[in-house]
């Protein structure tokens, strides 16, 4: 394995990780959530300029489409739940109660 290809899969585990240990509030949650998304984009760019292929490009821009949208939904969901039950711990939230 490359240096290249360790640090982004690297990066992406980090993420997964912080999503999977830390879960106390949602606003980490969230930036762990973007830290995957934004790791697997410059590995799509990485992986489509080292492969020379034209059919691939627009690839990484549509996902990079796709986490602004999600993003901005986790942002207006952070916004919703401080909101409602005052704050946005997830230790808090019950999906019962929502």
């Amino acid at each position: 394995m490359r240096a290249i290809q360790f640090a982004f899969s690297a990066a992406f585990f980090l993420g997964l990780s912080g999503l999977s240990f830390h879960r106390t509030h949602l606003l980490s949650a969230l930036l762990c959530l973007e830290g995957m998304m934004l790791s697997l984009f410059i590995g799509l760019s990485v992986w489509t300029l080292q492969l020379s292929a034209a059919n691939f490009s627009p690839a990484p821009l549509i996902l990079l489409a796709f986490s602004a949208c999600e993003a901005s939904a986790g942002l207006a969901l952070l916004v919703a739940t401080a909101r409602s039950h005052g704050s946005a711990h997830l230790k808090t939230l019950n999906l019962l109660r929502c």
